[in-house]
């Protein structure tokens, strides 16, 4: 579904990207991991046509999304940090992004999930961080894209939340669908992840399952496995 061929990007004399390979082909579950400046979210903006690459491609189902736009419409992107209008109230936004994007988009389901009710109403400015991020998995999840792109996205949210979040990561790729994640929580990466990404440098330094990772280093959780690699 997407393939990333010999992918380089520098921002002034600093390269972030040097030349990745990387294929994924499959539903599932990919996590990518790396320290702050390794590249993970250049690759996430290359992908999205955030950031055009200097040299290399990427293909999406089969074609070349170099310089296209109509790909996006098969990705669901949650940013890190939404930016929301802060006079809108949180129906108004529902409402504008349904009407903005192609294919109309489901969120009563979603909306009731995390318990969103009471505060449809409300301006955004006033909601707090956990609850702005119940709204960003909401605009997410709301339309039903092949394709999710999810930035650490477990940022603000309570246990219970979590678990919400969770479950419909699975139930997401249960219907099939491929789920880019980035992330610093080990734990939640060794519970749903099906495959990591590790970049280092610009690089993939090591691509697998958890416990290749853990095999690859002899360490018997995923925090220590990090830690080797980048001693």
């Amino acid at each position: 579904m997407i393939t990333v061929r010999g992918l380089h990007k520098r921002f002034g004399k600093l390269s972030v990207l040097e030349g990745i390979d990387l294929e994924i082909d499959s539903p599932g579950i990919i996590t990518i991991l790396g320290p702050n400046g390794s590249g993970k979210t250049t690759l996430i903006k290359c992908l999205l046509g955030m950031a055009i690459p200097d040299k290399g491609s990427l293909i999406f189902n089969g074609k070349d999304i170099l310089g296209e736009w109509d790909y996006r419409n098969e990705i669901s992107y949650m940013p890190q940090i939404a930016r929301f209008p802060p006079n809108l109230k949180v129906i108004e936004l529902f409402n504008m992004i349904k009407n903005l994007r192609r294919g109309g988009g489901d969120d009563g389901a979603l909306i009731a999930a995390f318990k969103l009710e009471p505060v449809l109403d409300k301006k955004l400015s006033t909601l707090s961080g956990g609850t702005a991020q119940k709204v960003n998995i909401v605009l997410t999840f709301m339309f039903d894209s092949p394709v999710i792109i999810l930035d650490e996205p477990t940022t603000g949210l309570d246990p219970v939340a979590l678990l919400r979040f969770k479950k419909l990561i699975w139930e997401e790729k249960n219907k099939g669908k491929t789920i880019l994640i980035t992330t610093h929580i080990m734990s939640f990466v060794e519970e749903i992840s099906d495959r990591i990404v590790f970049l280092l440098d610009g690089n993939i330094y090591f691509e697998g399952t958890v416990a290749d990772i853990k095999t690859q280093t002899g360490e018997n959780d995923l925090e220590s496995a990090i830690a080797t690699i980048l001693q």
